[in-house]
């Protein structure tokens, strides 16, 4: 498959197509799309992971949003493995507007230290943190900066929700919020979640398989992984910000140009030809 080609088959997927649905616009087996995602999907986060290094972010602000692999957790026939649930932690700085860092895996206090660690070994300075009030952030971000962090928590306060089995997918009402000033000296004025939150929103609207009851849910949580990889790829290095007009990546001094999806795609180097044998004729006994 060429180079245009494999580009035009992300460009499906960026935009929040499913694999079926690209497929056959694309005119190829769903199975070469999938290929296609799993190897680019990996050239992506091994990518990222060394070139989001010494990030000079001043403001980060993390959430996780829920997903599933398979089915909804209350679905999953006792002794599955690998369904269920999944959450996606997002780390991101709300200056430059660059994902500095993200995980797939569950919602504990073990996930939450390893992504936090994951974070703070990409930063090259003192910063501003914001979380909600997921409980397991204190301890994994104590773990992970110690005392070099201004970290406070935006707690969410909410009423009772709706009581109709119509309404059961509406959010409760919100009443109101409470910063909690947990280590540092945070500028309380800058306290908010709103921008990875709105990134939650960008995840849903550019990955089919988190668009909320449809049946393009990710079936393997590797392929899952890969599909967050590549959105992130294309979101931090090759998507123009409308408020920054240029990439996050070019923003935060990561990258100095607007990728293409031909440069993501070129992130999986071409196969390398194996020289053929002599041919060998079959020897054929000619009966009279």
């Amino acid at each position: 498959m060429s180079i245009h080609d494999r580009a035009k088959i992300l460009g499906f997927l960026v935009e929040g197509m499913s694999l079926r649905a690209a497929s056959r616009l694309a005119g190829c087996s769903i199975n070469t799309v999938t290929k296609l995602l799993v190897d680019v999907g990996t050239a992506c986060a091994e990518y990222q992971d060394n070139a989001l290094r010494n990030l000079p972010c001043k403001r980060i602000q993390c959430d996780e949003i829920w997903s599933f692999v398979g089915a909804k957790q209350k679905n999953v026939a006792q002794g599955a493995v690998g369904y269920g649930d999944v959450w996606t932690w997002t780390a991101i700085c709300a200056d430059t507007k660059l994902v500095a860092s993200w995980m797939v895996g569950s919602r504990d206090g073990d996930a939450a230290k390893t992504f936090i660690a994951d974070l703070a070994g990409r930063l090259a300075n003192r910063v501003q943190l914001t979380t909600d009030g997921h409980k397991v952030y204190v301890q994994a971000i104590e773990d992970a900066f110690g005392a070099d962090v201004d970290y406070a928590m935006l707690i969410k306060l909410f009423g009772e929700g709706p009581a109709s089995p119509e309404r059961k997918y509406s959010p409760a009402n919100q009443l109101g919020t409470k910063i909690v000033k947990i280590e540092g000296n945070p500028d309380m004025a800058k306290v908010s979640t709103s921008y990875v939150e709105r990134q939650n929103l960008t995840m849903r609207m550019s990955m089919r398989r988190f668009t909320r009851l449809t049946n393009g849910f990710s079936k393997k949580v590797d392929n899952h992984m890969h599909a967050v990889a590549l959105h992130f790829m294309h979101y931090n290095f090759g998507r123009i910000h409308k408020t920054l007009r240029v990439t996050p990546a070019m923003e935060a001094g990561v990258s100095d140009h607007v990728w293409s999806l031909e440069e993501i795609a070129a992130l999986v180097p071409e196969p390398v030809a194996k020289p053929r044998g002599p041919y060998k004729k079959r020897n054929a006994e000619i009966s009279d």
